[in-house]
């Protein structure tokens, strides 16, 4: 069997780009690093650097290695993590992973209700938009968002429940000649410059491509972000607009206003997939409860427009 200490010393070696620079990291001395390097070239047979100049250069081996072990260091070190917090006592938690404007909108109901069920509770949570395989732990609840034309999204080992639909509005200047209509056509953005806050291409920007691409047209975009604040900001700017879930659409600055968008319509699905874990079951109900709750009272109009 591997070791693990030593798949984790050669990720370290190839992100530093050097062993001395690896063993400063790892609080290690050189000659140590070096020697679990040449344990493990031993033990799997590969050769796993070469001399590149006065320096040292990962084998394409070694690289493969390091990322087929990816996960299996990540389960380790969440097992570690999991075996401290028994020791200090912090047994219960509950991990839940979900996109941005959901941990903004409704997680701080779902902590409240956590944290009055179990005082000592510690709630985890990571923005499966950026991690897709969760935190420092597996996910509890994993939260995610899907089409309302697609397939019902599944994942393996845990249970599906439908939250929510929400529909889209476009985010413009109060200024915008289509913010004195009731409603925006999809067609109406076609020569709109446009900000896109899911530059990974996750499934809210998927939601809203098909959406133009049933329009007849291709976005033209002048800026590509990760984060739905910054791409307001942007359009708060004057320069384009952006097209948000009703969840996101909250703390919008004063110089934006929204419009239900039309022809198509554009709308997504909240889904909870719950993990089965027997000595989680009563904190992961608790959380699909309070879930459940933040759903029902968001509202299916529009927001105050600005």
């Amino acid at each position: 069997m591997l070791d693990p200490h030593r798949l984790t010393i050669l990720r370290a070696v190839i992100a530093a780009g050097s062993i001395h620079a690896a063993a400063r990291n790892l609080h290690l001395a050189p000659a140590t690093v070096s020697q679990h390097l040449r344990a493990l070239a031993r033990q799997t047979g590969l050769v796993l650097f070469e001399k590149n100049g006065r320096g040292i250069e990962a084998t394409p081996a070694a690289r493969h290695l390091c990322e087929a072990s990816a996960d299996t260091l990540n389960s380790l070190e969440r097992l570690e993590r999991t075996v401290e917090d028994l020791r200090q006592g912090r047994a219960e938690q509950v991990a839940v992973a979900c996109f941005a404007s959901l941990a903004q909108a409704w997680m701080p109901e779902v902590v409240v209700a956590l944290r009055a069920r179990s005082p000592e509770v510690v709630v985890e949570i990571s923005i499966n938009e950026l991690h897709p395989t969760g935190g420092r732990r597996a996910p509890d609840v994993d939260v995610r968002n899907e089409s309302l034309d697609g397939p019902p999204g599944h994942l393996e080992g845990y249970q599906r429940h439908a939250l929510h639909e929400e529909d889209f509005c476009v985010v413009l200047p109060v200024g915008h000649p289509l913010a004195a209509r009731a409603t925006v056509t999809m067609g109406q953005l076609r020569d709109e410059p446009w900000i896109d806050h899911d530059i990974h291409d996750g499934p809210t920007g998927r939601i809203i491509t098909r959406a133009c691409h049933a329009a007849g047209y291709t976005p033209h975009y002048v800026a590509r972000l990760d984060d739905h604040h910054a791409a307001t900001s942007l359009a708060a700017a004057g320069l384009g607009i952006t097209v948000l879930p009703r969840i996101a659409l909250t703390g919008l600055p004063a110089n934006l206003t929204t419009r239900p968008l039309v022809d198509p319509a554009v709308h997504r699905r909240i889904v909870a997939h719950t993990r089965t874990h027997p000595t989680g079951a009563r904190l992961i109900h608790t959380t699909l409860t309070a879930l459940r709750a933040a759903a029902r009272r968001s509202r299916p109009s529009a927001p105050d427009e600005h």
